[in-house]
């Protein structure tokens, strides 16, 4: 089992405000769980008793709509926490977690993270923090889906990628979408996500190879997303 002390992931969540021992305490109860490509941490209608903790790997964050089609709203990286929402509230998830890239996450029980909350006031105010964010996130995300274009929604979500996950060392993006994936993140038809790729590679926006994303002008993109 790994120690919370010793991980570097705390530094990028709201474990950060914890002190020694209470770090210490998270370590003793929490449970280390390795995921592969394609699992699921979670689904609608959960009810969970603990926290993930994400150490390695790639997730997304999806719901299906009334007709079955998946509408992705988040991807999740190492360093983020999952279920934190459902946790507080006591209430059932309302979105399904799947494993892009394979993942490793400690699952802390909810009663140590009410304990920290009890006693220790920057921790609790650090995870009010990050559910105002998401608040913050989700906004943003319905806002952009209303005013957009889907090639400004395109341009926008290629640019995020690159920002939040980086590259390999060829240039392309360190996260492998299917197009129908893609589409979800955009909210558009699997055809029109694969037209406008295909539009962008030929105006030299864009290098695609299989799965693979290599952005050649990011000024060109951000003029696109911005409109102008």
């Amino acid at each position: 089992m790994s120690n919370c002390e010793q991980c570097i992931m705390r530094e990028f969540n709201s474990i950060k405000s914890l002190s020694k021992d209470e770090i210490k305490l998270f370590s003793e109860h929490k449970d280390t769980i390795d995921f592969k490509k394609g699992d699921t941490l979670f689904t609608e209608g959960n009810i969970l008793n603990g926290v993930y903790c994400i150490k390695e790997g790639i997730c997304k964050m999806s719901r299906l709509s009334e007709n079955g089609k998946e509408q992705i709203v988040k991807f999740v990286k190492k360093g983020d926490m999952l279920g934190y929402r459902s946790v507080l509230s006591e209430e059932p998830v309302t979105l399904s977690v799947t494993v892009l890239k394979d993942l490793k996450a400690c699952y802390i029980p909810k009663s140590e993270i009410f304990k920290a909350m009890r006693t220790n006031s920057e921790f609790s105010m650090e995870m009010t923090r990050i559910i105002c964010h998401d608040l913050r996130d989700a906004n943003i995300l319905v806002t952009n889906m209303a005013q957009k274009h889907v090639k400004e929604r395109l341009a926008d979500t290629l640019l995020f990628l690159e920002e939040s996950f980086g590259t390999d060392s060829d240039g392309y993006l360190n996260i492998l979408l299917t197009r129908e994936e893609l589409s979800s993140v955009i909210g558009t038809a699997t055809e029109s996500a694969i037209r406008l790729l295909s539009e962008f590679k030929k105006k030299g926006l864009l290098g695609l190879k299989g799965k693979k994303i290599k952005i050649l002008n990011e000024q060109e993109l951000l003029k696109i997303s911005h409109s102008f």
